[in-house]
């Protein structure tokens, strides 16, 4: 049996595909009998009107282990983007969770005893997207849920190479704003 995982946190950006594919979820992974559950029991039972939250399925009536709660961080107001969010993306977010246990992020011995909250954000433009590719989507989401939940884990980035590269690290924002460009 593996160690304790009380609660562990990471985030991913996964960009490159065509506009309004870009994935950056934040995830929160603990055992559901700590505060991770107390959290997971809280935002399932107290949904939000436009932050609905719902469980990571593969498909219908089939929910991936560790249960994993999906928040949207975008109001949702817009019959699309819910149909893309809760199918697309769901189903990436689903499979990501799977994709960290089978490569042993997430030990296989602790699927039923944890929990994932993951902060999805799903850029609103995909609404207005005629051609929205779908596959390029779902897997830009999927592999940015993996690779936060890896970077959770696996306590990334670590202390040191914080420390070792603050000074070259400039939020895109920031920078943006330092250049007039927002």
């Amino acid at each position: 049996m593996s160690d304790r995982i009380i609660m562990r946190v990471g985030e991913c950006l996964v960009a490159g595909g065509p506009p309004g594919t870009a994935a950056e979820p934040e995830v929160a992974i603990g055992e559901m009998d700590g505060p991770m559950g107390t959290a997971f029991g809280n935002l399932l039972g107290d949904q939000v009107k436009g932050h609905s939250r719902v469980l990571a399925i593969m498909n219908t009536d089939v929910m991936v282990r560790p249960a994993t709660l999906m928040v949207s961080k975008v109001t949702v107001k817009d019959s699309r983007y819910t149909n893309i969010l809760m199918g697309t993306v769901q189903g990436a977010i689903a499979n990501g969770v799977l994709d960290a246990v089978r490569n042993g992020d997430i030990p296989r011995d602790k699927v039923n005893d944890l929990g994932i909250i993951v902060s999805v954000w799903l850029n609103p433009s995909v609404v207005e997207t005629d051609d929205l590719d779908h596959k390029i989507l779902f897997d830009i989401h999927r592999e940015a849920t993996a690779k936060a939940i890896h970077k959770a884990m696996a306590h990334e980035p670590s202390i040191d190479w914080l420390l070792e590269h603050q000074d070259e690290l400039v939020h895109k924002y920031y920078q943006m704003g330092l250049e007039g460009k927002i």
